[in-house]
């Protein structure tokens, strides 16, 4: 099978409002994050699969004659299983040597990976070829870097199978799928999703797909329409969390103090619903002031909330306060107990005011950078739309 190149590219996700009360039945808000994952598949050499991961220092190689006798008889495409093959997974669980307790992260992408391409090609003309993925965002700091990871292996891996044709053009930079194709493309994400996380709840998957502001409640996902691109600052205090300690503590909380926790659960979600609308109006009238004005309210309205839900941090308290120091404002954004933080930046605020912010937050021992939220989801690539840093990294592979 001749394998046709292509650069496909995934956005990441942060949580604009509604984390922790999302679990209980309240709409959250999560957006796509301007900090991408890039995935090069091209043909290798012949009777090879290579995967390069070198953000994780992973540099995979097989031989097809090994893995055609992993593979499932049929292949999926269009009528893939919404369930796991559990048989395949335990496969190559043992063939990449694992097989008891939890992977590491090399081992999930590596796996994630592997069961996409086999259940895609089956045990037809497994064709030669090699992924390579970069990816801007930090792992394991609940910016959905796996989710990003597994779009762009279902987009490049349908795309190599002929299940989606390709969406890009002649003098095209970039282009987008049409909905059927996406749809496909984030059913099988959802499955290496899945490999990675065991139980997700696919808005991570979803966001990479279509990006935008995609509203989530009770297990209903739905993309807004029309969203503006929203500038932020995101800072990773490099606090590790556990999001399920997180949750059950708020959950203990809930059932300790009901009275008191449900009209908080209650503003967070009129507060979710209060961003919605001042977005659709931004995407329908000219934008002002006030726009910015209750778009920041509600940011330090929901950061008191989710602090009275236990789930707050000293070092987020410092990032609200140097950034407030500036006259900014910010949240958490996640699971919250440290993890990550975004601040909003209005359309007016000086480069200068921009800098001296992330300095600061770098002198607290911080990482931060300055993007944005609302942008596109999964893109096919040309080469020249693609940053010079990113083809130097494809290169070496």
């Amino acid at each position: 099978m001749n394998v046709r190149e292509c650069i496909v590219s995934a956005p990441g996700k942060a949580i604009l409002h509604g984390e922790h009360a999302v679990v209980h039945g309240k709409v959250a808000l999560a957006v796509s994050l301007n900090l991408r994952t890039y995935l090069w598949l091209k043909a290798s050499a012949p009777g090879k699969v290579c995967i390069n991961l070198p953000n994780i220092a992973t540099f995979m190689s097989w031989e097809l004659s090994d893995l055609k006798l992993l593979a499932p008889e049929s292949c999926g495409k269009r009528d893939e299983s919404k369930l796991l093959d559990a048989e395949l997974v335990r496969r190559l669980r043992e063939f990449i040597g694992v097989t008891n307790g939890n992977l590491d992260t090399h081992s999930m992408a590596t796996l994630a990976f592997l069961y996409i391409y086999l259940s895609l090609f089956g045990s037809g003309d497994l064709p030669s070829l090699t992924v390579t993925v970069w990816s801007e965002l930090p792992t394991g700091a609940g910016l959905g870097s796996s989710a990003a990871f597994s779009v762009c292996l279902a987009a490049g891996l349908l795309s190599a199978s002929g299940a989606i044709s390709t969406p890009l053009r002649d003098f095209d930079n970039t282009a987008r799928w049409c909905q059927e194709d996406m749809e496909l493309i984030n059913s099988w994400a959802f499955q290496g999703e899945k490999i990675i996380h065991g139980n997700p709840s696919g808005v991570d998957n979803a966001v990479g797909t279509w990006g935008g502001i995609l509203r989530f409640l009770s297990g209903k996902i739905i993309p807004l329409s029309r969203v503006p691109l929203l500038r932020i600052l995101l800072t990773n205090t490099k606090v590790p969390r556990s999001t399920k300690v997180l949750v059950a503590r708020v959950k203990d909380k809930i059932n300790k103090f009901p009275s008191i926790m449900t009209p908080v659960l209650d503003s967070v979600d009129a507060i979710s619903c209060t961003c919605e609308r001042i977005l659709a109006e931004m995407t329908s009238q000219p934008i002002t002031g006030e726009h910015y004005n209750a778009l920041e309210e509600l940011i330090d309205i929901n950061q008191h909330h989710l602090n009275v839900m236990g789930v707050g941090h000293p070092t987020l308290d410092t990032l609200c306060r140097v950034t407030q120091a500036r006259g900014l404002h910010s949240k958490l954004t996640g699971a919250g107990g440290g993890g990550c933080g975004i601040t909003l930046l209005r359309p007016e605020t000086d480069s200068s005011i921009v800098q001296s912010t992330i300095q600061d937050l770098k002198d607290c021992g911080f990482d931060c950078w300055e993007t944005s939220i609302g942008g596109p989801g999964v893109q096919q690539h040309s080469p020249a739309s693609v940053k010079g840093e990113i083809l130097e990294i494809f290169s070496q592979y």
